[in-house]
């Protein structure tokens, strides 16, 4: 019997720790590089480049900060742009469970820029705060280069870019579009996921976690089936 104890003891811990490794191991952001082909209008003409843009999310409290950052800049100008005289400024698309857009603004050049190169965008930050569980996707939209003063070019994505990232928003209270399962407490207003009893249906992570969780349930349903068996058969 303490070998069978044991035994069942172990299988569990296995279980619980499968679980949790499949819980860490589920993504909450998937970002890609992708090629965004800019249409600028400028103060000297119109101007188009391809950039590669990375869109990356870091949960801060309640919400995330986005970055969005350039491989390569989108524009120049005729004459030397001297130092910290350019701030760069962009809108991001949101899809999935948002709608509207985020705002990321850049830092001032700290270098100067030469004459006719091109502009170096670099890294542009916002923050997301999300209000609802679900997918979000993010998506290069309009980039302004403000410099001199004015906002000496406009630039808009002209080859449909598909989303730089996707992430996965969970654990909001209130904020699931997916109803509750019945918890027979009388509660039908639902809490996002935070409430007890119940496990949201928002994402991969969720699902994962309901397997661990079932996963668990079986093995110490049958480890007490065995020891059940075992005492009768002594008897």
């Amino acid at each position: 019997m303490p070998n069978r104890r044991r035994t069942a003891a172990g299988l569990t811990a296995a279980v619980a720790v499968a679980g949790a490794a499949v819980l860490a191991g589920a993504p909450a952001a998937q970002a890609t590089v992708v090629d965004v082909s800019y249409a600028c209008v400028t103060k000297i003409g119109p101007k188009s480049a391809v950039s590669p843009v990375d869109i990356k999310a870091v949960k801060s409290g309640s919400g995330y900060t986005i970055t969005m950052s350039f491989e390569k800049g989108v524009s120049d100008s005729p004459i030397e742009l001297p130092k910290g005289v350019m701030t760069p400024r962009a809108e991001l698309v949101l899809g999935g469970a948002a709608e509207g857009t985020v705002k990321v603004k850049g830092t001032p050049n700290t270098v100067a820029i030469p004459p006719d190169t091109p502009i170096s965008i670099g890294t542009l930050t916002g923050t997301f705060t999300p209000k609802k569980n679900g997918k979000v996707t993010f998506t290069a939209g309009t980039l302004i280069v403000h410099a001199l003063g004015m906002d000496a070019a406009e630039c808009t994505p002209k080859n449909n870019p598909k989303p730089s990232l996707e992430l996965e928003v969970t654990g909001l209270a209130g904020g699931g579009d997916t109803p509750p399962a019945d918890d027979d407490n009388g509660d039908d207003g639902g809490d996002g996921g935070n409430g007890a009893g119940e496990l949201p249906k928002t994402g991969p992570l969720d699902s994962a976690m309901a397997l661990g969780t079932l996963g668990g349930t079986v093995l110490l349903t049958g480890a007490a089936g065995v020891l059940w068996l075992t005492r009768r058969t002594a008897r």
